[in-house]
């Protein structure tokens, strides 16, 4: 039998009792009823239970949607970005997060929203201050960043 499981939704937890059910010997018509399932759902858990284990009833986390650059991609885009947005005919000194998506769209043709833009460069271990240029303070004599 399995080890003692305590499942994070209700869904699991059907899944778990259906599968349990049918291990003490109840037919699937009875499980479906007890249950509030149709004998297909039941047969179809029954099965998942069979070919993956116990570890199939459990939920599992969506996928999420694939990502638009792959691994490559985004080490190119890391690189890019020490370039300078200058080098990609793009207005201003520093990197904006909208700047950053238009030399995306016409370096790779992908389009990301500019508020997705520091999300995604967190993902990478990308830091703002790794490669925009340190204002000097007025008054400010201090050169530490030399």
């Amino acid at each position: 039998m399995e080890k003692e499981y305590t499942p994070t939704d209700w869904r699991e937890f059907r899944r778990i009792r259906v599968w349990k059910m049918h291990q003490m010997g109840y037919k699937q018509t009875e499980i479906a009823l007890a249950l509030g399932l149709s004998q297909g759902g039941v047969s179809q858990i029954i099965a998942r239970a069979k070919s993956d284990g116990f570890q199939g009833l459990r939920r599992r986390k969506p996928p999420g949607a694939k990502p638009r650059l792959n691994h490559q991609q985004k080490q190119e885009l890391l690189t890019k970005l020490k370039q300078g947005p200058e080098n990609f005919n793009l207005k201003g000194p520093v990197w904006t997060t909208k700047t950053i998506a238009k030399m995306i769209e016409r370096e790779f043709g992908v389009t990301y929203h500019p508020d997705y833009i520091g999300a995604l460069l967190r993902s990478l271990g990308w830091n703002w201050r790794n490669v925009a240029p340190h204002a000097k303070q007025p008054g400010n004599h201090n050169n530490l960043s030399n």
